[in-house]
């Protein structure tokens, strides 16, 4: 998953408001966060805590799961992270809830990192002033939500405070570089690095550049995901959906014509992927499956491209995503996890347990 798509009507231009400012207010300044470690090249150099010198700057929504894991990854790397909001009560409810989800990590012996709890949440503080959070930085990470305005105003307010050296990073999961960056003056510090939801369990993060974007940014960005853990990937042109959409949109759209044209049911096309697909993605990729099922790709392509091909060609349009087949698939979703908050967000916990557990099986079996 990447961010969420843009709050609709009312609620996001609320948002928009209370993030951007108005220009005649004394000191504009939307959410924000920071945190502090050294990087020289592309290679992390470990230093004690009180000296470390990268700061990160959550610039974002500090209610969404987006930046209070972005929070935690970097805390679990031992860097020091100031959460900025110009509601400092947002600030206040992002710590607590970071401390909560911190300590139930603890006790299940998930938390990242090799500081223990305590050290890790010592090292996460709001800031009240943005000069303050960015002074010293060397990496920003925004995560506001999915709305272009929004995002390139708070780039433009950026960058006109930060100096030559501070990459300035967005968790947009579907808008381009080109029209994000646009017209900034340090738009060769400028790159996407989208997070898959939820981040602290799922460790890919694509790294998508500007035409502008210098090489030595993608290069520390990368260095910095990897030192908290994460697993960057470079994405070397931007397209629109990045990779991970384009491959997951791809899977949607054909998954919703085999349901609306009655071939399988909502719950047995979930079936294929969670204990079919799924379970071998989960391990190695597309690619390498395709080198195995066979003697390797070449003998794979002279076996089965040309079946492939023809099934390709019965695919069908883009879906509509009608209102009769969204009704259909949400009466058997709800069958399985009704729609109120309290069971979508018992499954959500469930779902993320899976994860976590998959994650340590992962982190035992495959090759670093």
């Amino acid at each position: 998953m990447g961010v969420g798509p843009a709050l609709p009507g009312a609620q996001s231009s609320q948002l928009r408001r209370r993030l951007v400012p108005a220009p005649a207010a004394p000191r504009p300044r939307p959410n924000h966060g920071v945190l502090r470690g050294r990087l020289r090249g592309d290679r992390w150099q470990p230093q004690p805590l009180a000296s470390t010198l990268l700061a990160f700057c959550l610039y974002g929504y500090l209610s969404g799961v987006i930046g209070r894991s972005w929070a935690m990854l970097f805390a679990s790397g031992g860097f020091q992270v100031k959460l900025y909001d110009i509601e400092q009560q947002q600030i206040r409810n992002a710590l607590e809830n970071i401390r909560k989800e911190m300590k139930l990590l603890e006790q299940a012996g998930s938390l990242k990192g090799s500081l223990s709890v305590e050290e890790q949440l010592s090292l996460i503080s709001g800031c009240p002033n943005i000069q303050e959070a960015v002074e010293g930085a060397m990496h920003i990470q925004e995560c506001v939500p999915e709305d272009l305005e929004l995002k390139k105003k708070i780039f433009a307010q950026l960058d006109s405070i930060i100096d030559d050296r501070v990459i300035l990073s967005s968790s947009t999961s579907c808008l381009m570089p080109s029209k994000l960056f646009a017209g900034l003056v340090h738009v060769k510090q400028c790159i996407v690095a989208h997070p898959v939801n939820p981040p602290y369990y799922i460790p890919l993060v694509e790294l998508v550049p500007h035409p502008e974007t210098a090489p030595t940014t993608v290069d520390r960005t990368h260095a910095l995901m990897k030192k908290i853990g994460q697993c960057p990937m470079r994405v070397q042109k931007e397209v629109a959906g990045f990779v991970l959409n384009r491959l997951q949109y791809a899977i949607i759209s054909e998954a919703w014509r085999l349901v609306e044209e009655g071939i399988v049911s909502p719950s047995d096309l979930d079936l294929v992927m969670s204990e079919g697909l799924g379970m071998r993605y989960a391990f190695i990729g597309p690619l390498e499956t395709m080198h195995l099922n066979a003697e390797g790709m070449l003998s794979y392509c002279d076996r089965y491209s040309e079946g492939i091909k023809h099934v390709l060609q019965t695919f069908g349009p883009i879906p509509e995503f009608s209102r009769a087949t969204a009704e259909k698939v949400n009466q058997d979703m709800c069958m399985k996890v009704p729609d109120d908050p309290e069971h979508l967000a018992a499954r959500r916990q469930w779902r993320d347990e899976c994860l976590m557990r998959l994650a340590k099986l992962k982190s035992q079996v495959q090759p670093q």
